[in-house]
C-alpha cells in the first residue's frame, strides 16, 4: 500500500521519501477482489426418461481465497460433492455451513446461494457439482452488483 500512495506524491515529495498524510497528494486506493470460481463441464446429457431435463456434472475450482458471486441456478436441483478443500457456504434463508472434503449439500430450485467461498488462504478446493436442470437453462446466474 506504501509503494501506491508513494507513487500519487508530487516528485518532490517521491524523491525524498516522504509521503503527505491528509496533505493535498491524492491517494491511490487499491480495492483487490477476491479470485473467483471456474466451473469446467464434464458431462452433459438430456434425461432419457424425464421430457425437457438436462443432466449435467462439472467441476467447481476454487483457487485460495476465491469467493463465488451470489448466484442462482434457475430451476436446477443442485447436488455439490468436496473433493478436496474446505468450502464455506449459505443458501439464503439458511446458516452459514461449512463443508470438508467427503461432505455434501443439495440446492432446491430457486435457492438463492449467497455464499460460497474456499476458507483456505494456502490451498485450492474442488467440488464435483451435479445439476438437474431445464434443458437450455443457463447452470449460473450471478446477481446483478449493487
Amino acid at each position: 500500500m506504501a509503494a501506491s500512495v508513494a507513487a500519487c506524491a508530487p516528485t518532490a515529495e517521491r524523491a525524498g521519501g516522504r509521503v503527505p498524510v491528509g496533505g493535498t497528494a491524492p491517494v491511490a486506493v487499491t480495492i483487490t477482489q477476491p479470485p473467483s470460481e471456474t466451473l469446467s463441464p464434464l458431462l452433459e446429457k438430456a434425461l432419457p426418461n424425464v421430457q425437457g431435463k438436462t443432466f449435467t456434472s462439472a467441476i467447481a475450482d476454487f483457487p485460495p481465497t476465491a469467493r463465488a458471486v451470489s448466484h442462482r441456478h434457475g430451476n436446477a436441483f443442485v447436488y455439490a460433492y468436496v473433493l478436496e478443500g474446505t468450502v464455506r457456504s449459505q443458501l439464503g434463508g439458511e446458516p452459514v455451513r461449512t463443508y470438508r472434503q467427503g461432505e455434501s449439500w443439495v440446492e432446491p430450485p430457486g435457492a438463492h446461494h449467497v455464499l460460497a467461498e474456499n476458507t483456505s488462504r494456502t490451498k485450492s478446493a474442488k467440488l464435483l457439482v451435479i445439476f438437474i436442470s431445464d434443458t437450455g437453462d443457463k447452470l449460473k446466474v450471478d446477481d446483478r452488483p449493487r
